[in-house]
């Protein structure tokens, strides 16, 4: 049961509104750290805060800062991001505010978390922990309240071992890149480059689990509209939440709309979120989907921003369908501008090719859902997403939530009056696609896979023994140790054939 969202009470409000008393001061002449430190480094300083060792490769990937707890994710680390994030969120954002932070189920969350409030109160900025919250909850929390920020610690998909920081602006976005870099700059400098900063006090962590039920009740609000009309009465949903963040929310959620809800790994488990469950492996899903004989089930990686659907027919639907149908509900109700989606290189050509016969166009960007934003912004597009499941509707909200997808889904199957299976049938078929992922440790010849020129030339042979019947994708995760390869083609024979021709040189000459 999911409760009524709780406002800050006026006590909370008032400690997180000119709480750290500091003040600006212009200096006549910058100084530099190495010689006569400034305001930063002399409170750095004074906190007796040691440096961690760092990677020469840059701390912010594609998705924030991700890596296995105690390698380069590490207690010292995360204590010096949360300072020297909170310093530059006091030297560049027009106003004070908290900073809201939330976690995963990890074992490492609980660890993490309190190194990076004890940085960020150190700073002089208020943190409001949330404890055990999706990433999209911090997100939507972080635009809904008077928070200047939002943390979230989570590896996502990643193994258990892995943990990850992500931030988010007050508007509910990924923090800029130029944010991301001036905390990075400072992390490894010990330095900002703005006015001196004379701290009076410090901050404090307010515990504020309180606030997810209000996110809880926005995820209901976008359903019902209002109206008291749950929309999902009658239907018997399979959830799998991976043991992870939103083990609290989608059950509860899904229940509150009208439901006969399911749960699979329905408990935070630190110890095996997204091991053989969730997004990224869909098999007891699609079994208890089939034994229930239920509509349809849902699988979510770790911190719910991502979810695929399983029909009733216990087959995968990935984010590619799950675009088309939703698409196609918002065109018919003149809800989407230029009849656009906007998707990435990984996308079935099946996919495009449907959605351009339905009059639509299909706008490809880089992996990477940061991509996906930018160009939905650019070009004032309101629908788009990865194939992995990661799918952002601006009508709902800033970011992709995994239960907001799976709520809309469901409700759009109800109202359709047909199984998910034969809307499914009804739209497209999907070209042979095969990715593999190639484990490549190290960091350097990932990145610069692209001077491997056997690769290079293997992959446009592979280009041309294909022709206009297929295409190749390689490219360098952003969140995990891998090289990543795809074949697309008309044929499923011509896939693996090029799939292992491709995977065998990335192995030989990269791997090794």
């Amino acid at each position: 049961m999911v409760t009524s969202p709780i406002r800050p009470s006026g006590d909370f409000i008032a400690a997180s509104q000119g709480k750290s008393g500091a003040q600006f001061q212009s200096p006549n002449q910058p100084k530099s750290h190495k010689t006569q430190p400034n305001g930063w480094v002399q409170s750095f300083e004074g906190h007796g805060l040691t440096p961690p060792a760092l990677p020469d490769a840059p701390l912010f990937g594609t998705d924030g800062i991700r890596g296995t707890v105690g390698d380069v994710l590490t207690v010292s680390l995360a204590l010096h991001i949360g300072y020297w994030a909170g310093c530059v969120f006091k030297a560049r954002l027009p106003e004070e505010g908290p900073v809201i932070l939330g976690q995963d189920s990890r074992n490492s969350g609980d660890m993490l978390s309190a190194a990076l409030a004890a940085g960020l109160t150190a700073s002089g900025l208020t943190v409001w922990n949330l404890g055990l919250c999706p990433t999209p909850g911090v997100a939507f929390l972080a635009a809904q309240t008077e928070a200047i920020a939002g943390i979230m610690i989570s590896a996502s998909h990643n193994p258990p071992a892995d943990n990850g920081i992500k931030f988010f602006g007050g508007d509910g976005t990924k923090l800029s890149k130029a944010l991301q870099q001036e905390i990075e700059t400072a992390i490894r400098t010990h330095d900002v480059a703005a006015p001196q900063w004379q701290p009076q006090r410090y901050g404090q962590t307010l515990y504020r689990p309180d606030l997810v039920n209000r996110y809880a009740a926005a995820l209901e609000e976008t359903l019902s509209g209002g109206t008291g009309d749950c929309g999902l009465q009658g239907m018997t949903v399979v959830l799998d939440p991976a043991w992870g963040a939103t083990v609290n929310i989608a059950p509860a959620v899904f229940e509150e709309m009208g439901a006969t809800v399911i749960t699979l790994h329905g408990r935070p488990n630190g110890d095996r979120i997204n091991v053989n469950c969730g997004s990224t492996h869909l098999e007891t899903l699609q079994a208890a989907v089939l034994e229930h004989n239920a509509d349809l089930g849902f699988g979510f990686d770790g911190d719910a921003d991502r979810v695929l659907a399983v029909d009733n027919q216990g087959r995968t639907v990935d984010g590619d369908y799950i675009l088309y149908l939703w698409g196609l509900e918002l065109k018919k109700s003149g809800q989407l501008p230029n009849q656009e989606i906007v998707a990435t290189v990984m996308s079935n050509l099946g996919f495009e090719r449907a959605w351009e016969a339905q009059g639509g166009t299909l706008i490809r960007t880089a992996v990477g859902d940061q991509h996906v934003h930018k160009a939905m912004v650019d070009r004032g597009s309101m629908l788009g997403g990865e194939q992995s499941g990661h799918l952002l509707c601006f009508h709902y909200g800033p970011s992709g939530d995994g239960t907001l997808s799976a709520l809309h889904l469901a409700a759009l199957v109800k109202r359709s009056g047909k199984t998910l299976a034969e809307l499914v049938d009804d739209s497209f078929q999907t070209y042979p696609q095969k990715l593999v992922n190639v484990r490549v440790e190290c960091r350097d010849r990932r990145r610069h896979w692209q001077q491997c020129d056997a690769l290079m030339q293997g992959i446009t042979h592979a280009e041309q023994g294909m022709g206009s019947h297929g295409r190749v994708l390689v490219r360098a995760s952003g969140t995990e140790p891998v090289i990543r390869v795809m074949v697309e083609a008309s044929d499923a024979e011509m896939v693996n054939h090029w799939t292992h021709y491709l995977v065998a040189i990335v192995e030989e000459h990269l791997a090794n």
